[in-house]
């Protein structure tokens, strides 16, 4: 059984049976043989359809972009954003995938070779609740322009989310059977996983889980993408504009309410201009609105479950305990709803849970240094790799800074964001592969020889 619960207020919206194993069944073998036949269809058409995806996508973003703050609680302006920049997506694929996807000729003397991108299969997508429609179209849009299928098996809190994105491509055009949304439970993925007509795995999740899918998806020799968790480095250096980077600092550690795996987390700040960062970061948290996500003026939603939020408190006791300064915030918001105060934590250090541990939620770590070297030296010292950022008036020495840090990104005044003309993922225990881009619209193909000699 899954539910709607929601987050803003606990009441229990709607109730969804989950997927028969004859279901299960009947979805792969419509996903294997629709996706046989998708590959073989001409590029143009595949790439057409994506673009209808985008523009079906746009039609819906007020339905679509009301069930996600329903499930997950993200303020409404935000969530409408989400199905814009998934429209987006796949109007940039539709346009690009040909140039990306095209036979590469290779010269050699003796015969003529060619390097192509044929489709891996049927793709299981084991997705996140937190950016419910992006998440997914992010690797789909992509992944079906290459020739491929998907079996969606989504986060158990947005069942509505997980149908809607099934009937979407149905709306599309795209074959009958293509792309299934399965409402299913953690206990079905190792079989599916094992399933000879899966042909690769894509998770975005949390570090626990990439570490299991990983070992089944490697016990079956499966291809594996894997975006993790994170605990993102803002590095402000002494020569920065701290006004406009500490103004920058609130977007990017309270967007979607502090619960993306790619929001700053840690802002390491120079000691000769922690005090004025601090202070004007602190005035732009007192601005943010915490309350109801269907207002357009609210900035601030609930955490998307409770029990997210209760471990996001200890996290706050445990480092306020161990000698961080809590500058506001600090509790949850009484009343019903997972509403939790956004949050400072100043003088905080490597060794605290709001440092050392990735905090999924609205709450703030501001770390003091003195000079790069220790600013890179702390923002490597964490075992996540997804993004950072530096703040610097020297973009030239932040250029070589950047070769330095461990992560998958890093932006140079600027907010870490996934834009679908840029590779995304991350290191270390942030995952491996790649989505977006070039690159990631190559992830689950096989990328094959086909070596030429003369004709005899």
């Amino acid at each position: 059984m899954f539910r709607t619960v929601n987050p803003a207020t606990e009441a229990v919206v709607a109730t969804f049976d989950a997927a028969t194993t004859l279901q299960i069944e009947q979805a792969l073998a419509a996903a294997t043989a629709a996706q046989k036949l998708w590959a073989r269809e001409p590029l143009s058409v595949r790439t057409a359809a994506v673009a209808r995806l985008g523009k079906v996508l746009l039609e819906r973003k007020t339905e679509l972009a009301n069930l996600i703050t329903l499930e997950m609680g993200k303020p409404i302006a935000e969530a409408e954003s989400e199905i814009e920049k998934s429209a987006w997506t796949c109007q940039f694929y539709a346009e690009k995938a040909g140039k990306y996807l095209g036979d590469e000729a290779v010269e050699s003397n003796a015969s003529e070779s060619l390097v192509v991108y044929d489709p891996l299969g049927v793709v299981l997508a084991i997705m996140p609740w937190n950016y419910p429609v992006w998440q997914f179209i992010r690797f789909a849009a992509p992944a079906l322009c290459a020739g491929n299928g998907a079996i969606l098996k989504h986060a158990g809190n947005v069942p509505q989310c997980a149908l809607a994105l099934g009937a979407l491509f149905v709306d599309a055009g795209f074959p009958a059977g293509l792309v299934a949304s399965l409402l299913i439970g953690h206990q079905h993925v190792a079989s599916l996983i094992d399933d000879a007509r899966i042909a690769a795995v894509t998770l975005t999740g949390s570090t626990a889980v990439g570490k299991l899918v990983a070992s089944q998806a490697g016990a079956a020799m499966k291809k594996q993408v894997l975006e993790l968790g994170g605990s993102d480095p803002f590095i402000v250096l002494a020569d920065a504009d701290v006004e406009v980077a500490a103004k920058a600092a609130v977007k990017a550690r309270f967007s979607n309410t502090g619960q993306s795996c790619i929001s700053s987390k840690r802002f390491i700040v120079d000691a000769k201009v922690a005090d004025r960062f601090v202070e004007v970061f602190c005035e732009g948290v007192a601005k943010l609105k915490i309350g109801d996500p269907t207002q357009r003026d609210t900035t601030i939603g609930p955490m998307a479950r409770g029990n997210l939020r209760d471990e996001l408190h200890r996290q706050v006791e445990r480092s306020v305990a161990a000698g961080a300064i809590l500058k506001c915030g600090g509790k949850p918001v009484p009343g019903a709803g997972f509403f939790y105060e956004p949050t400072v934590l100043d003088h905080v250090e490597p060794s605290m849970a709001a440092a050392s541990e990735e905090t999924f939620g609205p709450v703030a770590a501001i770390l003091r240094v003195d000079g790069l070297d220790a600013a890179i030296e702390l923002a490597n010292a964490t075992e996540f790799g997804l993004g950072a950022a530096i703040w610097t008036a020297d973009v030239s020495a932040a250029k070589q800074a950047a070769r330095r840090i461990e992560a998958g990104a890093v932006f140079i005044n600027g907010i870490v964001a996934s834009d679908a003309r840029l590779p995304f993922g991350g290191v270390k225990q942030s995952g491996y592969g790649r989505e977006l881009g070039e690159v990631g619209i190559r992830e689950f193909t096989n990328i094959k020889t086909v070596w030429i000699g003369p004709a005899r």
